[in-house]
Protein backbone atom coordinates (compact mmCIF):
# COMPACT_ATOMS: atom_id res chain seq x y z
CA UNK A 1 0.00 0.00 0.00
CA UNK A 2 1.30 3.54 -1.01
CA UNK A 3 1.51 6.10 2.09
CA UNK A 4 -1.51 7.90 0.22
CA UNK A 5 -3.79 5.06 0.18
CA UNK A 6 -2.92 4.19 4.25
CA UNK A 7 -3.89 7.63 5.13
CA UNK A 8 -7.18 6.98 3.63
CA UNK A 9 -7.37 3.70 4.73
CA UNK A 10 -6.61 5.24 8.21
CA UNK A 11 -9.32 8.01 8.01
CA UNK A 12 -6.79 10.86 7.85
CA UNK A 13 -6.70 13.57 5.37
CA UNK A 14 -5.31 13.05 2.16
CA UNK A 15 -1.67 15.22 2.05
CA UNK A 16 -0.06 16.38 -1.33
CA UNK A 17 3.03 18.61 -1.74
CA UNK A 18 2.42 21.89 -3.60
CA UNK A 19 5.37 23.08 -4.90
CA UNK A 20 5.32 26.98 -5.93
CA UNK A 21 8.12 27.55 -8.00
CA UNK A 22 9.04 31.37 -9.35
CA UNK A 23 11.15 33.93 -9.26
CA UNK A 24 12.28 36.22 -6.11
CA UNK A 25 9.53 38.34 -5.41
CA UNK A 26 6.80 36.41 -7.76
CA UNK A 27 4.46 36.04 -5.27
CA UNK A 28 5.10 32.60 -3.76
CA UNK A 29 4.94 32.89 -0.02
CA UNK A 30 1.98 35.28 -0.02
CA UNK A 31 0.20 32.60 -2.79
CA UNK A 32 0.97 29.92 -0.04
CA UNK A 33 0.09 31.53 3.06
CA UNK A 34 -3.03 32.90 1.76
CA UNK A 35 -4.57 29.07 0.70
CA UNK A 36 -3.01 27.87 4.04
CA UNK A 37 -5.51 29.93 5.41
CA UNK A 38 -8.32 28.90 3.25
CA UNK A 39 -7.03 25.04 3.50
CA UNK A 40 -7.56 25.25 7.38
CA UNK A 41 -10.66 27.00 7.63
CA UNK A 42 -11.80 23.79 5.81
CA UNK A 43 -10.10 21.66 8.32
CA UNK A 44 -7.29 20.22 6.85
CA UNK A 45 -3.96 20.18 8.64
CA UNK A 46 -1.28 22.57 6.41
CA UNK A 47 2.52 23.67 6.70
CA UNK A 48 4.16 26.42 4.58
CA UNK A 49 7.56 25.36 4.48
CA UNK A 50 9.19 29.12 3.61
CA UNK A 51 12.70 28.77 1.73
CA UNK A 52 13.82 31.30 3.91
CA UNK A 53 13.18 29.85 6.89
CA UNK A 54 14.54 26.92 5.95
CA UNK A 55 17.71 27.72 4.62
CA UNK A 56 17.82 29.27 7.91
CA UNK A 57 17.59 25.84 10.04
CA UNK A 58 17.35 23.39 8.22
CA UNK A 59 19.91 24.66 4.92
CA UNK A 60 22.39 26.83 7.00
CA UNK A 61 25.78 26.80 5.72
CA UNK A 62 24.80 25.70 2.07
CA UNK A 63 25.62 28.86 -0.50
CA UNK A 64 24.16 29.44 -3.66
CA UNK A 65 26.15 27.26 -6.36
CA UNK A 66 24.10 25.03 -8.59
CA UNK A 67 25.68 21.84 -5.81
CA UNK A 68 23.93 23.80 -3.13
CA UNK A 69 20.79 25.14 -4.22
CA UNK A 70 20.48 21.28 -5.59
CA UNK A 71 20.48 19.37 -2.01
CA UNK A 72 18.46 22.87 -0.26
CA UNK A 73 15.62 21.92 -2.81
CA UNK A 74 15.99 18.05 -2.11
CA UNK A 75 16.19 18.20 1.53
CA UNK A 76 12.73 20.74 1.45
CA UNK A 77 11.62 17.83 -0.72
CA UNK A 78 12.19 15.20 1.27
CA UNK A 79 10.54 16.93 4.54
CA UNK A 80 7.26 17.66 2.12
CA UNK A 81 6.93 14.12 1.01
CA UNK A 82 7.38 12.95 4.61
CA UNK A 83 4.72 15.61 5.87
CA UNK A 84 2.69 14.97 3.18
CA UNK A 85 2.67 11.13 3.35
CA UNK A 86 1.26 11.89 6.92
CA UNK A 87 -1.63 13.85 5.65
CA UNK A 88 -0.66 16.55 5.74
CA UNK A 89 -0.88 19.63 2.83
CA UNK A 90 2.83 20.79 2.36
CA UNK A 91 3.42 24.13 0.37
CA UNK A 92 6.29 24.89 -0.52
CA UNK A 93 6.81 28.47 -1.91
CA UNK A 94 10.58 28.11 -2.69
CA UNK A 95 12.65 29.07 -5.83
CA UNK A 96 13.93 25.82 -6.75
CA UNK A 97 15.20 27.18 -10.14
CA UNK A 98 16.82 24.07 -12.09
CA UNK A 99 13.57 21.75 -13.88
CA UNK A 100 16.16 18.62 -12.97
CA UNK A 101 16.14 19.39 -9.17
CA UNK A 102 11.86 20.10 -9.23
CA UNK A 103 11.71 16.56 -10.96
CA UNK A 104 13.90 14.64 -8.60
CA UNK A 105 11.18 15.79 -6.06
CA UNK A 106 8.79 14.76 -8.35
CA UNK A 107 10.34 11.60 -8.96
CA UNK A 108 10.95 11.10 -4.95
CA UNK A 109 6.76 11.83 -4.06
CA UNK A 110 5.61 9.20 -7.14
CA UNK A 111 7.76 6.53 -6.24
CA UNK A 112 6.39 7.02 -2.63
CA UNK A 113 2.77 7.74 -4.07
CA UNK A 114 2.12 10.89 -2.73
CA UNK A 115 0.63 13.45 -4.42
CA UNK A 116 2.71 16.33 -5.98
CA UNK A 117 1.64 19.26 -7.93
CA UNK A 118 4.29 21.79 -9.15
CA UNK A 119 2.60 25.22 -9.17
CA UNK A 120 4.67 28.34 -11.97
CA UNK A 121 4.15 31.73 -10.47
CA UNK A 122 5.09 32.96 -13.42
CA UNK A 123 5.34 36.75 -12.43
CA UNK A 124 7.45 38.33 -15.31
CA UNK A 125 11.21 39.66 -13.71
CA UNK A 126 10.10 43.54 -14.04
CA UNK A 127 7.48 43.25 -12.33
CA UNK A 128 9.07 41.35 -9.22
CA UNK A 129 11.95 43.95 -9.40
CA UNK A 130 9.20 46.57 -9.02
CA UNK A 131 8.14 44.56 -6.30
CA UNK A 132 11.73 43.67 -4.49
CA UNK A 133 10.22 42.20 -1.13
CA UNK A 134 13.65 41.94 -0.06
CA UNK A 135 15.71 44.41 -1.71
CA UNK A 136 17.37 41.92 -3.71
CA UNK A 137 16.98 43.22 -7.35
CA UNK A 138 18.13 47.00 -5.90
CA UNK A 139 21.06 45.09 -3.97
CA UNK A 140 21.96 43.23 -7.40
CA UNK A 141 20.92 46.22 -9.52
CA UNK A 142 23.76 48.27 -7.50
CA UNK A 143 26.55 45.74 -7.66
CA UNK A 144 25.99 44.14 -3.91
CA UNK A 145 25.01 40.91 -4.53
CA UNK A 146 25.27 38.55 -7.56
CA UNK A 147 23.63 35.06 -8.50
CA UNK A 148 20.16 36.98 -8.30
CA UNK A 149 17.84 33.99 -10.16
CA UNK A 150 16.30 35.16 -13.59
CA UNK A 151 18.87 37.81 -13.66
CA UNK A 152 22.28 36.75 -13.55
CA UNK A 153 21.25 33.37 -12.44
CA UNK A 154 19.70 30.57 -13.87
CA UNK A 155 16.18 30.37 -13.81
CA UNK A 156 14.59 27.06 -15.62
CA UNK A 157 10.75 27.26 -15.90
CA UNK A 158 8.78 24.66 -15.73
CA UNK A 159 7.15 23.40 -19.31
CA UNK A 160 4.55 21.73 -18.10
CA UNK A 161 3.47 22.65 -14.09
CA UNK A 162 -0.03 21.34 -13.07
CA UNK A 163 -1.06 24.99 -12.80
CA UNK A 164 0.57 28.69 -14.02
CA UNK A 165 -0.32 31.02 -12.29
CA UNK A 166 -0.28 35.24 -13.63
CA UNK A 167 0.22 36.83 -10.48
CA UNK A 168 0.65 39.96 -11.75
CA UNK A 169 -2.83 39.59 -13.54
CA UNK A 170 -4.74 38.72 -10.37
CA UNK A 171 -5.55 39.52 -6.23
CA UNK A 172 -3.72 37.04 -4.03
CA UNK A 173 -7.39 35.79 -3.27
CA UNK A 174 -8.08 35.05 -7.32
CA UNK A 175 -4.71 32.84 -7.34
CA UNK A 176 -5.28 31.03 -4.23
CA UNK A 177 -8.84 29.95 -5.70
CA UNK A 178 -7.78 29.33 -8.80
CA UNK A 179 -5.08 26.62 -6.53
CA UNK A 180 -7.68 25.82 -4.66
CA UNK A 181 -9.84 24.52 -7.69
CA UNK A 182 -6.91 22.28 -8.91
CA UNK A 183 -6.70 20.89 -5.52
CA UNK A 184 -10.07 20.35 -5.41
CA UNK A 185 -10.44 18.58 -9.16
CA UNK A 186 -7.86 16.52 -8.01
CA UNK A 187 -9.37 15.08 -5.21
CA UNK A 188 -6.83 16.84 -2.19
CA UNK A 189 -9.16 19.32 -0.82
Amino acid sequence: MTNTQENQVSGHTTGATVWLTGLPSAGKTTLAYELADRLRDEGHRVEVLDGDEIREFLSAGLGFSREDRHTNVQRIGFVAELLAANGVKALVPVIAPYADSRDAVRKRHQSEGTAYLEVHVATPVEVCSERDVKGLYAKQAAGEISGLTGVDDPYEAPESPDLRIESHQQTVRESASALHALLTERGLA
